[in-house]
Parts: C-alpha cells; sequence; structure tokens
C-alpha cells in the first residue's frame, strides 16, 4: 500500500513538472489604464541573495516578467545567468509569463563588415543562452535586445571617448534582431527610449517589425492623453514612430519607482511595465516554441586562437598598449572572457593595467607604471565561464627612460562638502 501510494505521488509531481508551464492563467488587465501589467529584474532585486515571491507578484496583478537574462560583458553576463534559470522556472510556476533581455555594448569599429561581425556574435551569444534554458516554451516571451547606449569607446573608467555614428548602431541592431530572429523563428523585442531611438539611430522602416519596448518615466500610463513618444512640444521621430505623434509601442516601462514589497521584490523600488495591445495580441507574441539544435548549444572549454591587432612601444612616460582578438574554430569572435598582460620577467616592474573589450572577441589592453627595458611577455586569454579555451600570445616590446617631469607643488586639499540628497523618483509613478 505504501509502496503504490509512494508511486500515485511521484506520478503526479512528475506530471505537474511536465505540465506547470503551459497551466492556464487568468490574463488580468490590472496595469493602469486598464493594461497587462508587467515588471522587470535583475539582480538589484536581489539584495544578499534574496528571493522574489512571485505569487505574491501573481497575486498583485503582474501577468508578465522580464528577466536580466545576458549581458555582453563577462562579469555581468556571469549575475544575470546567475538569478535567470531560477527565476524563470519560479515566476512560470507562479503562472507568470516570462522573457529575459540582453543587454548589449557596440564594438569600436566603423568598417561595416567588423559591426555585422560583431552583431551575429552577440546574436549567437544569446541563442546559446536560449539553448542553456531549454529554448523556449509556451510562457515565454521572444527574448528582447537592450541597447539604449552607443558608446563605443570607453578609457576603461566608464567615460566615453567615442560615440558610434547613427548610420552604424542602425546596422548593428538590425543585424542582431535579423540573426536572432533567423535562429529562433521568433522576432525579438527592441528595447530602448526615446531620446536614443531618435538621436543614435536613423528611421530605417524595417525595424517597425519588431515588436518596440519603450522606456519612458514621469507620464501617468493611466491617462489616455500620456503618449510616451510625445516631445513638451512636438514627437520623438524614429523607427516606430507613427504620423500622428504616437508610437509603435509594444511594451511601456513607465517608471523606476514602483513599490517593490507589494510585488513580493526585495528592496524599495522596480520597474513597473504594461502592454499596449489585447490579451489576444499579448499572447501571439508567445506563440510558437523553440528548441535548440545541437549546433546551438553552449560550447564547452572550445579551442581558441588569438591574433594580435596593434601594439605600441612607449617611454617610462607613456603606457604599452595592446589590441588583440581572441577567435572560435570557425573564425568567428568569443562571446566571453578577458584578455590581460603578464611579464615573464618578474624583475621588470609593472603597474597597473587595464583590459578594455573594444568589441566581441576584441580586446584593448593598457599596461601603465612601466619602467625602462626590454619585456617580454604574454597577453593571456581567459573565460570564467568555460564557454572557450584560456590562450596566450607572445609579446615582445621596449620601454625606454622619458623624461621625469618635476614633482609638483602640493597644494591644501580642497574642503568637501556633503551633497544633498537626491530623489531619483522625483515626478515619476510609484505604484
Amino acid at each position: 500500500m505504501k509502496r503504490t501510494l509512494l508511486a500515485l505521488l511521484l506520478s503526479v509531481s512528475l506530471l505537474a513538472d511536465a505540465t506547470w508551464a503551459v497551466a492556464p492563467a487568468k490574463i488580468v488587465q490590472a496595469g493602469p489604464g486598464a493594461r497587462i501589467a508587467g515588471i522587470d529584474i535583475s539582480h538589484w532585486q536581489h539584495p544578499k541573495d534574496a528571493p522574489i515571491d512571485f505569487t505574491q507578484m501573481y497575486s498583485a496583478g503582474i501577468r508578465f516578467v522580464m528577466i536580466k537574462g545576458a549581458d555582453a560583458q563577462t562579469a555581468a553576463d556571469e549575475m544575470a545567468l546567475k538569478f535567470l534559470i531560477p527565476d524563470r522556472k519560479a515566476a512560470q510556476r507562479a503562472l507568470l509569463y516570462t522573457g529575459f533581455y540582453y543587454y548589449a555594448y557596440l564594438p569600436d569599429s566603423t568598417d561595416s563588415a567588423f559591426i555585422i561581425k560583431d552583431a551575429q556574435a552577440q546574436a549567437q551569444k544569446v541563442v546559446w543562452r536560449i539553448g542553456q534554458i531549454g529554448g523556449y516554451n509556451r510562457r515565454d516571451l521572444p527574448v528582447a535586445l537592450d541597447l539604449e547606449n552607443n558608446c563605443q569607446r570607453t578609457n576603461g573608467r566608464g567615460t566615453c571617448l567615442k560615440y558610434m555614428a547613427r548610420t552604424n548602431v542602425t546596422l548593428w541592431a538590425k543585424t542582431w534582431l535579423q540573426t536572432v530572429t533567423e535562429k529562433t523563428g521568433r522576432k525579438p523585442i527592441f528595447y530602448s527610449y526615446p531620446q536614443f531611438l531618435e538621436s543614435a539611430m536613423v528611421g530605417d522602416p524595417a525595424l517597425r517589425q519588431y515588436p518596440l519596448w519603450m522606456a519612458r518615466y514621469s507620464l501617468d500610463p493611466a491617462l489616455t492623453t500620456s503618449q510616451p513618444n510625445a516631445k513638451g512640444v512636438g514627437c520623438f521621430a524614429h523607427p516606430w514612430s507613427n504620423a500622428n505623434c504616437t508610437a509603435q509601442w509594444q511594451f511601456w516601462q513607465y517608471t523606476s519607482c514602483g513599490i517593490a514589497g507589494k510585488y513580493g521584490v526585495p528592496g524599495t523600488r522596480v520597474d513597473l511595465n504594461v502592454f499596449a495591445g489585447t490579451t489576444s495580441k499579448f499572447l501571439a507574441l508567445i506563440r510558437g516554441t523553440w528548441t535548440p539544435e545541437p549546433a546551438d548549444s553552449l560550447p564547452q572549454n572550445e579551442p581558441t586562437t588569438m591574433q594580435l591587432v596593434s601594439q605600441s612601444s612607449q617611454s617610462t612616460n607613456e603606457p604599452f598598449i595592446a589590441t588583440i582578438d581572441v577567435l572560435r574554430p570557425d573564425g568567428t569572435p568569443v562571446v566571453t572572457g578577458t584578455v590581460r598582460f603578464k611579464s615573464l620577467d618578474d624583475s621588470l616592474t609593472i603597474g597597473t593595467q587595464t583590459s578594455v573589450r573594444a568589441a566581441t572577441g576584441r580586446w584593448t589592453v593598457t599596461v601603465n607604471g612601466l619602467v625602462a627595458g626590454n619585456y617580454l611577455g604574454i597577453l593571456q586569454y581567459s573565460d570564467p565561464s568555460g564557454t572557450h579555451a584560456g590562450n596566450t600570445f607572445p609579446v615582445q616590446f621596449q620601454v625606454t627612460q622619458g623624461t621625469t617631469p618635476p614633482s609638483p607643488t602640493a597644494s591644501p586639499a580642497p574642503t568637501k562638502t556633503k551633497a544633498p540628497a537626491v530623489d531619483t523618483c522625483a515626478g515619476q509613478i510609484r505604484n
């Protein structure tokens, strides 16, 4: 009898695991303006790894949740993956529909062929991530591209040194969206804000075929007069703009100041969204499943090759700079990892170094504080995710003794005054 009962309980459990992702859910339109309500989350909604109560989120009227699931930068990508899998599973068990978004960085190049190659590589990274979670199921929205920064070169400290031309930003975005569509059979969502769409991209009508997720705060979506595409005078002009000053948006992120605890989210604030259309239009975005082919599965410890793009030998007053590409066996760029310089002579002093991702698979390494001498070393590629195998590339350069500038006269330290607190939620909706 005990064995029969145990078998029955086991079969019920297995049946539940097989059907939870397709269980029916009542899609109420409980958001502002009687729209379908949604939330988007990332690791910031897990302070000290605290879990999210998705059942409470569902009870509060939320019906979809967008999860940060991937990032072009390695450390941020690992953090996203840490929470994507458990959050997606828990949310779908709570009968929520889920999607995930990829935060993109643009390559440091003006060459069209290189820009296309970079977009294809970042698209492949997203396809692999969808494969890691088992492909799309019947409760998944299409993946979203988060493109909100047109900086293509920084100084390693976050200051932008060069911005990408509008035509190249558009080329990159179109290539990424098209590649993901071809790989998955579903059109991805495009996330950005109207100022970026207008100033950083050109009005290519081909982009209108992709659902737009627009971020625009300080407007109340409950008011029929609120249009997220409107300016103080006129409207924003971009690929999704309509003639009547509205925009062809499907999702509107209308605040970053939602009351987190109300929705089962740890912390104080969370992003809130609404869907523009009807229930049938919402479900139309979810139709279709995709299961990855073996070729779309994430590789493990895949062999790599390295190619030196450029290097400079300087005096002690200047840094050593090297740019290097790391490639997969088929010649496409690796999608994660980093590169560092390592001297093979421990007697020579090395100060500080930075490694800046210039594009997918390309890093610029800058080494400061070198003493005069002949350097023999390696540029060392490593990938903490284990997707690509580590590798090294030998480099040799000479540093000459530069002129030593006179020591500056010490000046008294400026008096520090405490800046007044800034309310980052001023003017935003706090639902």
